[in-house]
């Protein structure tokens, strides 16, 4: 539906990078090919709830859903085959972003999040209506 590119310190500190690519998806989209994943609660500065879906065998982050949506989860795009398939449509929580990353000018950047309904296709926006019923 959409990519972010997160530089807030939670997605730092749980991937050790400067910022994790999150597409948003239908969680029922998302195919395990191969292996077991279990579900670990992690902390969040905003204190809402946020699980993260890792490979057993590996401990890869494959997915994470935040809020306890169930429907809809943020796959790590850097986790799919074809890594660079997924480049962001905007970047968030710049306020948090180390000083030397470089954006792209030609994505949007926001310090912390931003109006869905000025930066989502229309598409995406009705697929996430269909889901949660809000937007």
């Amino acid at each position: 539906m959409f990519v972010h590119c997160c530089h807030c310190s939670d997605c730092q500190r749980q991937v050790g990078s400067a910022f994790v690519i999150n597409a948003l998806i239908e969680t029922d989209r998302i195919q395990v090919l191969s292996g077991e994943i279990a579900p670990t609660a992690m902390p969040t500065d905003s204190g809402r709830p946020h699980l993260v879906y890792r490979c057993t065998g590996c401990g890869t982050t494959l997915w994470s859903d935040y809020g306890d949506r169930k429907a809809m989860s943020f796959l790590r795009a850097t986790t799919l085959d074809d890594r660079a398939a997924l480049s962001p449509d905007v970047h968030i929580f710049t306020r948090s972003k180390l000083p030397w990353v470089r954006l792209p000018p030609d994505v949007p950047a926001f310090e912390i999040y931003y109006d869905m309904a000025k930066q989502w296709p229309a598409e995406s926006l009705a697929r996430r209506r269909a889901l949660l019923g809000d937007c």
